[in-house]
């Protein structure tokens, strides 16, 4: 018991000099058509190179960082980094949508749309190549600063969508209440919907309800085919998960976008 508390204390002051010493890599996680098999847009995940225990994901140290105060500083470098190459990718004729997953620190921050539309003026991204990721909880329990920033943002053109949905608050109202353009409904919907009527049902509902409100609809942690050929029958818009790829970097982003018609007909067949 008293050693969890010591190791915490420890991995966040290894945090710390990983910021200072930018001890961090954007890998890409594809998104793709159900329809077309194209691949328009990726997600930006940190991994932490770390000097001795090597590649860490993001789930073993984003919480912690979120906790120590830390997460502003490493979502920025994220935010800017992303953009960065997002840019890249469009001039070397690559037209990706990316997506960033913001913290609720981040929404609390002062200044902090300002912050953003600096970096997109800094980095030359279009604004509308950049998709901000927010979940319900941060959502709901930020409701006035929230509704401030995500207007700004959608005034820019910059697209909002709900991460994890399904997971956090049951009040819908927030839906219309705010500039939404897609929900990502949660991996654990999708795990056991060919076997679970009840999960079946919830996307199905999920898919329908976003599609009434105008909204597309992203499902995250699609591994079979089965569970692609039932989401492309419910009209779900887009897939995102192991059955395509694993989050990989930009170089690998360009030779899977190249051969993305290969790959979304290989998937949909």
């Amino acid at each position: 018991m008293q050693e969890e508390p010591l190791k915490q204390l420890s991995f966040s002051s290894e945090i710390r000099t990983a910021i200072n010493s930018k001890q961090w890599q954007l890998y890409y996680h594809p998104i793709m058509d159900i329809v077309s098999g194209e691949i328009y847009s990726v997600e930006a995940l940190v991994h932490w190179v770390h000097p001795k225990q090597g590649m860490i994901n993001p789930t073993e140290f984003i919480q912690l960082a979120e906790q120590c105060a830390l997460i502003i500083e490493i979502g920025e470098w994220v935010l800017r980094t992303a953009c960065k190459q997002a840019k890249q990718w469009l001039d070397i004729g690559i037209h990706l949508h990316i997506a960033v997953n913001l913290s609720a620190a981040q929404i609390q921050q002062e200044g902090f749309s300002d912050l953003v539309l600096d970096i997109i003026k800094e980095t030359g991204v279009h604004p509308q190549q950049l998709e901000l990721e927010i979940t319900e909880t941060i959502l709901m329990n930020n409701l006035d600063i929230a509704s401030e920033v995500l207007n700004k943002f959608h005034s820019k053109g910059i697209s909002i969508s709900i991460d994890d949905f399904g997971t956090g608050y049951s009040s819908l109202s927030y839906l219309k209440q705010f500039p939404i353009s897609s929900l990502k409904i949660d991996r654990v919907f999708i795990k056991n919907i060919m076997t679970d009527k009840y999960d079946k049902n919830i996307v199905n509902s999920i898919i329908c309800l976003a599609h009434g409100m105008g909204l597309k609809v992203i499902a995250e942690g699609v591994e079979t085919l089965g569970q692609l050929n039932l989401l492309k029958n419910m009209s779900c818009d887009e897939i995102q998960g192991f059955l395509l790829s694993k989050p990989i970097d930009a170089d690998n982003i360009i030779s899977l976008v190249k051969a993305k018609k290969i790959v979304g007909l290989r998937l949909i067949s």
